[in-house]
């Protein structure tokens, strides 16, 4: 018998009704800051969850028709518009393995094709493509290291760069003249030099903060300045303590420091006729805002709600598209002009409580923890102690359905910006260098006494978890810390640094050297004394592990071997293991991993 659609709606509505608000936070749709075509700006490509795997969306603006352009089992996020509209450009793992090949379909839909034929399968290393077809291909390999390719239409590719050490596309000039490349051929991972060629691959200009000092200083790219024949580079540097924009005129070698007197770091982009800079300023867990004007070098505040804007683009009418969210609010795409710019379909997330900052003296200055608490009920809480990845990137005043669960489930959340963090300048970023992992938890540990000792946190039922870098942290402060935690809870973690080392992209084998101060062979000290593996044994606390069978990131044969050790003693633990890589682009994948964690955490604490 046929079903109406008033029953399906019905049906829908009596779901959803049924349905926690923990589960709603993940299932509601949700969509990306849209990329735009920088020569037909009606065109835009954004990624989306409406399907229930995050995929890719070609939406045009002058029709209103939006179409998906990627259908993958486990999930498509990689994408870019040429230029002039026409194509998308998106790239082809295996399972989430991050190693595969750029494929391209025309904008309107047709079939898929390799958008750079004679490139092999490699890790990305970014991308930048011409106005006349031209494409500019930067790839990471553990046999070649890295190499950027010119790739012209109905020629073969051609190598311009190739170097052991980690390096990537940073962009093209407008004309199509220029390519500018950040790399890390000094060996510091952490920070980058630049480097200007011509297509050819010839030099054109060399710039190196790392040169001459005992500070190491980082350089980044924001991009040419968009009109031909225009030599200036828009690039981030640190050369004041923080992260803050720098014109830089390649063919003069002339630098104009801004002086843009914000006390966080500060990033930017062009305004699309090159008059002025979108700036955008990330200050203790927020951001916000700003307009630079070159003719009258003053900055204006372009306005925005308390919370965080995770992306921004400036359109060629002046106004400003930003993907804004708060801890109590969840995302939504929004204009200066005072529009939702792009509204996705369906049921919306519920809010959440919102976050409360914590300031705690740490062994290495005061650290910066954020603070949710359940809406009922009265200290102290079991709390989940929710450590952030990375370690290069904060915790934010930022919507956050994994947090909002726990809090719906009756537990505070403490999130730690510890030494190593981004948006408190260049020496807390750089402070992990060779204790990789114990400093980090050093300021843990101060921000859990806090807890405490305030009649926030009951010292009983505290959760260590955390997912990459901040899986590692679970996995090594259980180990070194064991009558701090009463569970643990780590997705895809390093476990095993030795075997992560030599199993993991090449990428992250050159940030390994940095922290560590080299290999596992040329200092097993620092490695031993930074791997979980080696505290196994003193671990306590009943241990949940999740990790994808296909990670290049934390590769699962490290984890195997912590889990081996785990059970060769009789050790509490529980080992969930999923066909995708360093982590799910599935909803429903998601959403079981966390039920398991709470589950796991209900029966270890009672």
């Amino acid at each position: 018998m046929a079903v109406s659609e008033a029953e399906q709606n019905e049906g829908m509505t009596e779901k959803t009704t049924s349905m926690p608000d923990w589960e709603k936070r993940f299932r509601a749709a949700r969509v990306s800051l849209p990329d735009w075509a920088e020569d037909a700006p009606d065109r835009s490509l954004f990624v989306s969850n409406a399907t229930g795997t995050y995929e890719l969306y070609a939406w045009d603006r002058a029709t209103g028709a939006q179409r998906q352009a990627t259908d993958r089992p486990n999930g498509t996020t990689d994408g870019v518009l040429t230029p002039d509209g026409e194509s998308v450009w998106w790239f082809s793992d295996t399972d989430g393995d991050e190693f595969g090949v750029w494929m391209r379909q025309p904008f309107g839909g047709g079939e898929d094709e390799p958008a750079a034929p004679g490139l092999e399968a490699s890790y990305p290393a970014g991308l930048a493509l011409g106005r006349d077809g031209t494409a500019v291909v930067g790839r990471s390999t553990n046999e070649d290291g890295s190499t950027v390719h010119v790739v012209r239409p109905g020629s073969e590719p051609v190598e311009i760069y190739r170097h052991r050490e980690s390096a990537g596309v940073g962009g093209l000039s407008h004309d199509g003249t220029l390519i500018a490349i950040e790399h890390t051929e000094h060996g510091d991972a952490m920070h980058s030099a630049l480097r200007v060629m011509r297509l050819d691959g010839s030099g054109v200009a060399e710039l190196d903060d790392t040169e001459g000092g005992q500070v190491e200083l980082g350089l980044n790219v924001l991009g040419f300045a968009p009109v031909d024949g225009d030599t200036r580079l828009l690039i981030g540097h640190q050369r004041r303590g923080r992260w803050e924009p720098m014109v830089w005129d390649v063919a003069s070698g002339e630098q104009t420091e801004l002086g843009i007197e914000l006390p966080g770091d500060v990033s930017a982009e062009w305004y699309p006729d090159g008059s002025a800079l979108l700036v955008s300023h990330s200050f203790e867990a927020r951001s916000e805002l700003w307009r630079y004007d070159f003719a009258t070098r003053q900055l204006v505040e372009v306005p925005t709600p308390s919370g965080t804007v995770s992306g921004a683009t400036a359109r060629p009418d002046g106004s400003v598209e930003y993907l804004w969210s708060s801890a109590a609010e969840a995302p939504v795409v929004r204009s200066t002009s005072g529009r939702v710019v792009l509204d996705p379909p369906g049921m919306k997330a519920p809010g959440s409580v919102p976050v409360e900052d914590a300031w705690v003296e740490g062994p290495g200055g005061r650290v910066h923890a954020l603070v949710q608490r359940p809406t009922t009920g009265e200290g102290p809480f079991p709390t989940v102690f929710e450590i952030h990845g990375g370690p290069t990137w904060h915790d934010s005043d930022a919507f956050a359905a994994g947090p909002a669960a726990w809090v719906d489930h009756g537990y505070a959340v403490v999130r730690v910006n510890y030494r190593g963090s981004t948006g408190y300048g260049r020496e807390w970023t750089d402070a992990l260098r060779h204790r990789v992992g114990l400093i980090e938890l050093e300021d843990i540990a101060a921000v859990r006494e806090w807890a405490v000792s305030s009649g926030l946190a009951d010292p009983a039922k505290l959760v260590l978890a955390g997912g990459s870098w901040g899986g590692y942290l679970t996995l090594l402060g259980l180990g070194t810390q064991p009558d701090a935690w009463a569970v643990g809870l780590a997705a895809v973690p390093v476990a095993d640094y030795v075997t992560a080392y030599h199993d993991e992209m090449e990428a992250l084998k050159s940030m390994d050297r940095t922290l560590l101060g080299g290999t596992p062979e040329e200092v097993p000290e620092r490695f031993e004394a930074s791997s979980p593996l080696t505290y196994v044994d003193a671990v306590r606390a009943p241990v949940y592990i999740s990790a994808g069978v296909n990670d290049p990131r934390c590769p699962i044969r490290q984890v195997e071997n912590y889990v081996d050790r785990l059970a060769a003693r009789g050790a509490t633990h529980e080992v969930y293991r999923y066909d995708a890589g360093h982590g799910s682009l599935v909803v429903e994948e998601r959403i079981k991993q966390v039920r398991l964690e709470i589950d796991f955490a209900a029966r270890h604490l009672g």
